[in-house]
């Protein structure tokens, strides 16, 4: 079946730009000041943020971080991939596309209902199933699901930031498709006695692989998907899990309950 795709546009607002609006408007160019910052190369097999070519700080411990190579087959991320092509993907910020399995929610003003939600996708179904076979993700639930589609025609990417921290929960997951990318963690306070600039961890997510962040990752540490390292189309789903206010005993049981029942019908369409 041919995708549903919509015309290429740009739905950049306020100062997150693409290449599309920069190119029609010279005033959207970004202008980057010069700032203080030390590079680290997350290592794998360590755990390790290790220093880059030029600097001399020594490596450290970095934990919240999970990765799992190899959580789809190429026959499954095929699979998915034409499953999502067969839904539109709306424009969103700074080149993206995106794709919404969730409920409509204002931050600002901290308000959650419904809307149109329906669920998670059936093809996400045994995703999670498998998710939950890692000690980490024993008891995860999540509720909503982002699909994001990059492009380097578009110059995709997404700046640094924390993900909201009142209705999404511990442990954010993502499955990275079609191609690998790299995902910078960063401090703009400083680590240790790197306290005059930016601390930044390059972490390698390669295709096909689960990434998870918790605790400190999650919480402390922005995440960004620089421009300069989506080389092809890239597609990615994020999972999200409730706060405890949203779970048993919390101020908002009943509505959490709600979600999550509907999450797990796996009968979802997009928002």
């Amino acid at each position: 079946m041919a995708a549903k795709q919509q015309t290429a546009n740009c739905g950049c607002k306020g100062i997150r730009t693409c290449l599309i609006c920069e190119a029609n408007d010279d005033k959207r160019q970004l202008i980057k000041k010069a700032s203080l910052h030390y590079d680290f190369i997350y290592d794998q097999e360590s755990k390790l943020a290790v220093p880059s070519a030029g600097n001399v700080h020594q490596a450290f411990p970095f934990p919240g971080v999970f990765l799992w190579e190899n959580f789809v087959s190429e026959d499954e991320e095929r699979e998915l991939v034409a499953k999502m092509d067969q839904d539109v993907w709306r424009d969103s910020q700074s080149g993206r596309r995106k794709q919404d399995f969730g409920p409509k929610v204002n931050f600002r003003k901290r308000r959650v209902c419904l809307g149109g939600f329906s669920g998670l996708p059936a093809v996400s179904h045994k995703l999670v199933d498998r998710m939950t076979k890692e000690p980490l993700l024993a008891d995860f639930h999540p509720v909503e699901q982002c699909n994001l589609e990059y492009s380097p025609e578009r110059g995709s990417a997404i700046d640094p930031h924390l993900d909201d921290s009142w209705l999404w929960g511990q442990r954010l997951v993502t499955l990275n498709l079609l191609s690998d990318t790299m995902i910078t963690m960063s401090l703009d306070q400083g680590w240790g006695d790197m306290d005059q600039g930016e601390v930044r961890v390059a972490i390698n997510i390669p295709r096909k692989s689960l990434f998870v962040m918790y605790g400190e990752a999650r919480h402390r540490w922005k995440h960004a998907i620089h421009r300069e390292h989506i080389h092809s189309r890239r597609v990615c789903s994020t999972f999200r899990e409730l706060t405890p206010e949203f779970l048993h005993g919390g101020e908002q049981e009943k509505l959490g309950s709600e979600l999550l029942d509907l999450a797990s019908s796996f009968k979802g369409v997009p928002v």
